[in-house]
């Protein structure tokens, strides 16, 4: 048996992986569809790559090629419905995201024309005062946990976020309904109810992300502030904080990502309008995501593509925010994070 075996070229395996997409590419627009594509590029990549790899390198590097090669199809594969989802958005979208679109209501308009400038202004409002109500809540039971909990209440405190992280978006939105039948009386619709059905669905996150990022503060911080007599509450503003600050800030943006498209609760708590509604204590507000949905589930035969343009790009306004949310969130980690020396 040899000792030593031969090696692949370094580009073998990017040119066997672009040599498998082409070939999927080809399945794709032979008709037979992209999930059958991409099946055929991801299997096709790894048998390939394995079969040469066996033949030249030797049992050993041909399974490790093969683990690598299954990871990358994996990662490809999951790939798709995202870029499928993107791409899709943005090409339905665009024939609406102009101007008009953004600086006028559907107040008056049956048929062309309109916009949404009044959900797009009433999805800042209700999930920015969801996100005034659930950051300082969650962040306090987060600290509270990690520093202070102990005994039944905090397994009990513990136990009753999980369950919440698990509430079906509506089941929030009947809850809050409910709550405030009670005190306004039957048909009730406001932003503020849509506000606090978000922050029900957005609180378990940010208790949950903002736990996870106290406990990888380590302990030596905390001793060393307690060793110079600094108080416990100081510490944590000082110390603990600031430390994990970057990565509270990710989880806060993914809670708000997690909101800022439910549709459900927002159609029970808000309802819909037509026209310019800011005050979230009065009446039905607007919001992208019913707004998207209810343009595209009551658009008449005479201008069903009016209506499905401004619901496609209701939904690529809301991808951008999230977008927008998420480069807000990496900036601020990469500002607050804690200084290194090299």
């Amino acid at each position: 048996m040899p000792l030593t075996h031969g090696s692949l070229p370094r580009r073998a395996a990017p040119l066997v992986l672009l040599a498998a997409v082409a070939a999927g590419a080809l399945v794709w627009l032979g008709g037979f569809g992209p999930v059958l594509g991409a099946i055929v590029a991801a299997v096709g990549y790894t048998a390939v790559i394995y079969g040469w790899s066996r033949q030249v390198e030797g049992r050993r590097k041909a399974f490790d090629r093969l683990v690598t090669a299954v990871v990358t199809s994996a990662f490809l594969l999951a790939l798709l419905p995202l870029v499928s989802v993107i791409t899709t958005v943005v090409s339905e979208g665009a024939a609406r995201f102009d101007a008009d679109f953004f600086n006028n209501s559907m107040l008056g308009v049956v048929n062309e024309g309109g916009g949404a400038h009044h959900a797009l202004m009433g999805t800042l409002i209700v999930t920015g005062m969801a996100a005034l109500m659930s950051v300082p809540i969650g962040l306090l039971t987060a600290i509270y946990l990690i520093e202070y909990g102990r005994g039944r209440l905090a397994r009990w405190i513990t136990f009753f976020v999980d369950v919440m992280t698990g509430i079906p978006s509506i089941v929030a939105g009947l809850f809050v309904y409910a709550l405030f039948e009670l005190i306004y009386g039957p048909g009730i619709r406001m932003g503020f109810m849509g506000s606090v059905a978000l922050s029900v669905l957005m609180i378990p996150v940010v208790v949950r992300s903002a736990e996870e990022m106290l406990k990888l503060v380590p302990n030596e911080l905390r001793e060393a502030s307690y060793a110079l007599a600094v108080p416990k509450w100081r510490t944590i503003v000082k110390v603990v904080l600031p430390t994990a600050l970057a990565g509270i800030a990710t989880g806060v943006t993914l809670a708000i990502a997690r909101v800022i498209g439910e549709t459900a609760p927002l159609l029970i708590t808000v309802g819909i309008t037509r026209g310019d509604n800011f005050n979230p204590f009065d009446e039905r507000m607007a919001t992208l995501s019913v707004y998207s949905y209810t343009q595209y589930s009551t658009a008449p035969g005479f201008a069903q593509e009016a209506f499905f343009d401004r619901a496609w790009s209701a939904a690529l306004a809301l991808i951008l925010i999230v977008m927008t949310l998420n480069l807000v969130a990496r900036l601020i980690a990469k500002l607050f994070a804690p200084k290194t020396r090299a």
